[in-house]
């Protein structure tokens, strides 16, 4: 499949995460809720793994470790700061959610700073669109 396939299904399947896990954390701490969601990624993770038959840790480098190492330390952070946003008395999907997409233009201006990734003027007009919208939904 094409990236652009994958990276729709990715949007689909986040946007659906948002108001399953506004379901899943009402009455609920809000680090237990990150645990249990945690504990079913790590799940439904390693059956991918095995079922697809890409179980060879011994050919990550230390980098490739190290580097996802850290993407899941960042991983874990957004998403205990998420869980504690959908908790919060005014943590409605609707707030919560846009503030969230902001991830895009971070992670364009980061590519383009640490990745060396281009950055051209459609690119940097997208980001200022998204950067209103998310201010336009503010309350």
């Amino acid at each position: 499949m094409d990236y652009r396939i994958w990276a729709l299904l990715s949007a689909l399947f986040a946007g659906l995460t948002a108001v399953l896990s506004k379901k899943g954390v009402e009455g609920v701490p809000p680090n237990l809720a990150l645990a249990v969601r945690v504990f079913f990624v790590l799940l439904f993770s390693v059956a991918l793994a095995l079922a697809t038959k890409q179980v060879g840790v011994q050919n990550l480098s230390s980098r490739n470790f190290g580097f996802l190492a850290l993407s899941a330390v960042a991983t874990w952070a957004s998403w205990a700061c998420y869980f504690r946003a959908l908790t919060d008395k005014d943590g409605a999907v609707s707030r919560v959610a846009p503030i969230d997409k902001l991830s895009f233009v971070i992670a364009v201006a980061l590519g383009a700073i640490v990745l060396k990734e281009k950055l051209d003027l459609r690119l940097m007009a997208g980001c200022g669109l998204i950067i209103s919208g998310v201010l336009l939904t503010l309350k």
